[in-house]
């Protein structure tokens, strides 16, 4: 199992993900929800076609904290 940090943004237009350790792999939704969807798809899609390619499965190595001031 693997786990990778995802990061959602709001924006005017729904909601964008992208996430920082698999470069190129993002999603855009109208809701937060269906961005969720979208972006797990994507993070599939994206770790398969490595596979496919023979490409090694970069190492997540972005890590997050929230900060409250």
């Amino acid at each position: 199992m693997r786990k990778f940090i995802v990061l959602f943004e709001k924006s005017k237009d729904g909601y964008d993900a992208y996430v920082p350790d698999l470069p190129g792999c993002v999603a855009f939704g109208d809701t937060k929800e269906e961005t969720e969807e979208l972006i797990f798809e994507s993070i599939k899609f994206h770790v398969e076609g490595l596979e496919r390619e023979g490409e090694l499965i970069p190492q997540a190595v972005t890590d997050s904290e929230v900060m409250v001031i």
